[in-house]
């Protein structure tokens, strides 16, 4: 084999990167180390001379100059090419002039040893990196040819039809150019892989139009070289590289990045002819600093492409660069205005509902037309609300939780979710696209896009997963080209860029809207307090100052009653509902004035003996009932942390209650138990009597609030609303459950002691 032969002409060192590269096990992942940045060779169609900026002074130079050349300086020496001093002075004040300029790159066409060259130096960190290529009379030639043949396809590139149609034209007018067998137009994708989108050939090579070919047949650093040198030629894959001398200057390689004649890999010569074609360039199409794709072009015989040609071809692609670039921005500016609207729309909407849950509820579509998704969720602190096609809520939540451990600040986008998160292959038919768009940096709250699983046929250019196998312990590039079909998985529509960006601004929106209405819910909230406070000094007030007239009414309807001996049985009977209803009167009053004066009181916490209290409310309920039989099943009851007097009130609540709702019951049951549960103390009082329906249990706890008539039990209906105050205000819950002549129970927990503290 040539290029294996080839290796013997190289230096020693370089020689040893090289087999070291290829003697790798791990071909795909070692592919990125391979030097191809200092392969210490040049390609053998032109000659390298590295000099010192200033004075000039030879470096290092490739072994065909003084063949090429005609005559070359030594090492050391100061430029001098040519076979007389006259060549040698036009080439050094070439050099000099443009060296003392400051630019980066200088090309220019000189003539000298009875040849045409195009000179073309480089300023490296290492020195001046002269090229030295032959022109050749018909590459002068063709030039005339070129500039009609670029204005034709100016005129005729039409963007608006799209950049299928662009490819098309780039590749016939590439090929009508240069004149190889087959030109190809490769658009790369997000994971770097390949597919052809423009085709062009004379049928002397295969074609690959919509073949996708692996993003390991250019490696990582290939890449980044495709962007920095636009135009890449090997007239022949069967070529000889010709070493630098010395390869090293100051121990390190000479960096070749650079240069149009830099030797290529082992390896891709060798692809070329896996491939087929002996001769190849390429095009780079670079949009925004990024490689977007290649023009590429093959000849199944060895073939070379002048300078002019090339620089024609470096321009065209720029203008098909250009081109490409302004229809993918007129296309997503087109995106990003659509979803303005619907954004705008979506936003005011939102700025009249009272959450984003029933934003949600009442425009579906909006939100599903955002992002283009088929589901949508909102996570909020736990609550899942979803509209459209979505996972189920245990997967959504699994989902939330992933997000969590990434801890995402921005919106989170992939077509490939369960490639990301494990176990995400169970809801691919509902979410193997996600966009993720974090709404609270306390709390895990998200709104989540989702697009099912899309099932697409890729036809390959040889099975990717089989790029390069190792044999005869050298690495060799995949040999077969052949068609070869995968079916894509678990994969959704890509999220266009606009569609993201929709999702960002949403979010930023909503931010500024939650924070809107913190505000006005912070307003509210002072304003209510404020209400409440002047409430609690009426309530307290009132309730102080009608207590002494009730009370005058009852003893003055008393004494009556004494003094007026002879009054009938009817007025009698007025006079003693008049002291009755002044009592009740007078009651309500004092339970109103207790439980206005619990919101104006501060607690007193202390380590209470709940049995104590239990014990002391049992007697009086008992002496009041000392007609019925009451059964007492009071259980040891652990000690509680807070105020004495208004928990003893609490317990006296719930255990007249008992006894009042149990008085049909013989004999009433009232049990009372109570337990430590984690950073909590809970009492239950339950009661075998006549029970409520749990649909009213909303409305137990209301002030004046009874669920059952006043002529069947007596009270106030303050009571349970004073209870449930007292516990509130211990930071403690309450809830009640009954059912219809079951009885009921009333169970309130209070914070233990460490947890006050």
């Amino acid at each position: 084999m040539v290029v294996a032969a080839s290796y013997a002409r190289l230096p020693p060192s370089i020689r040893g990167r090289f087999i070291s590269f290829s003697l790798n096990p791990t071909a795909i992942d070692q592919c990125a180390e391979e030097p191809i940045r200092i392969p210490g060779a040049v390609q053998p169609h032109g000659a390298v001379v590295l000099v010192e900026p200033t004075a000039l002074r030879v470096l290092s130079a490739s072994a065909n100059c003084a063949e090429m050349l005609g005559h070359c300086a030594a090492v050391g020496e100061c430029l001098h090419v040519g076979n007389n001093a006259a060549e040698a002075q036009l080439v050094l004040d070439a050099v000099a002039t443009w060296a003392q300029s400051g630019e980066t790159h200088f090309v220019r066409a000189i003539a000298f040893n009875n040849h045409s060259f195009q000179l073309a130096v480089h300023r490296t960190s290492q020195g001046l990196l002269c090229e030295f290529e032959v022109v050749q009379p018909r590459d002068t030639e063709t030039l005339e040819a070129l500039y009609p043949r670029m204005r034709t396809f100016l005129d005729n590139l039409e963007p608006e039809s799209g950049i299928g149609a662009i490819a098309a034209k780039a590749a016939e007018e590439i090929r009508g150019i240069t004149g190889y067998n087959r030109v190809l137009v490769y658009r790369f994708d997000e994971d770097g892989h390949g597919t052809v989108i423009g085709e062009n050939g004379d049928g002397t090579l295969p074609g690959f139009m919509d073949h996708r070919f692996p993003a390991s047949d250019i490696p990582p650093q290939a890449r980044e070289l495709y962007v920095s040198n636009r135009v890449r030629l090997i007239p022949n894959a069967d070529y000889a590289p010709v070493p630098l001398t010395p390869a090293l200057l100051d121990g390190a390689p000479i960096d070749l990045s650079a240069a149009n004649l830099r030797s290529v890999s082992p390896v891709h010569v060798e692809y070329m002819r896996n491939m087929g074609t002996m001769a190849s360039m390429s095009v780079s199409l670079v949009i925004d600093g990024r490689l977007w794709g290649l023009i590429s072009c093959h000849n199944a015989t060895a073939k070379a492409v002048g300078p002019q040609v090339r620089a024609a071809c470096e321009f065209l692609g720029r203008i098909v660069a250009q081109q490409i670039g302004a229809t993918h921005r007129v296309l997503e500016n087109a995106r990003r205005l659509a979803t303005k609207h619907i954004e705008t729309e979506l936003v005011a909407k939102l700025s009249r509902a009272s959450s984003l849950q029933i934003g949600m509820t009442e425009t579906p579509d909006l939100w599903l037309r955002l992002a283009n998704a088929q589901g949508v969720a909102i996570v909020d602190q736990g609550r899942i609300d979803v509209a459209g096609e979505t996972p189920s809520v245990a997967q959504i939540a699994a989902i939330v939780d992933w997000l969590e451990h990434q801890a995402i600040e921005r919106p989170f986008a992939t077509d490939h979710l369960s490639g990301a998160m494990p176990g995400a292959d169970a809801f691919a038919d509902k979410a193997s696209g996600l966009i993720a768009v974090p709404i609270s940096q306390l709390h895990a709250s998200f709104i989540l896009w989702f697009r099912p699983e899309v099932v697409r046929t890729v036809k390959w250019s040889g099975d990717p997963h089989k790029p390069m196998d190792p044999s005869n312990g050298r690495l060799h590039p995949r040999k077969s080209f052949a068609a070869w079909q995968e079916q894509l998985r678990q994969r959704s529509v890509p999220w266009r860029a606009s569609e993201v960006e929709a999702v960002a601004d949403l979010r930023n929106a909503l931010i500024s809207f939650v924070l809107l209405r913190a505000e006005e819910r912070a307003e509210m909230t002072d304003e209510l307090e404020r209400s409440n406070a002047e409430l609690e000094s009426f309530s307290y007030s009132v309730s102080h100052d009608l207590r002494a007239p009730f009370r005058h009414i009852a003893g003055f309807a008393e004494l009556l009653k004494r003094r007026a001996t002879g009054l009938d049985e009817t007025s009698q009977h007025y006079l003693a509902n008049i002291v009755a209803a002044a009592i009740t009167a007078g009651t309500l009053v004092d339970d109103l004035l207790r439980f206005s004066h619990l919101g104006r009181a501060a607690l007193s916490h202390g380590d209470v003996d709940m049995n104590k209290l239990v014990d002391e409310a049992r007697q009086t309920i008992t002496f009041a009932n000392k007609d019925r039989r009451i059964e007492w099943q009071v259980d040891r009851l652990p000690r509680a942390w807070g105020d004495q007097n208004y928990l003893r009130q609490t317990l006296f609540n719930l255990m007249d209650n008992a006894a009042k709702y149990s008085r049909h019951a013989d004999p009433a049951v009232i049990r009372i138990t109570g337990e430590v549960v984690g950073d909590e103390t809970v009492y239950t009082v339950s009661d075998n009597g006549v029970g409520f329906e749990m649909e009213y249990v909303g409305k137990l706890f209301g002030v004046f609030q009874r669920l059952h008539r006043p002529e069947d039990f007596e009270g106030t209906g303050i009571g349970l609303a004073l209870s449930k105050r007292i516990v509130e205000k211990h930071g403690g819950r309450i809830e009640a459950h009954s059912t219809i002549n079951q009885g009921a129970r009333f169970t309130f927990a209070l914070p233990n002691q460490q947890t006050n503290t």
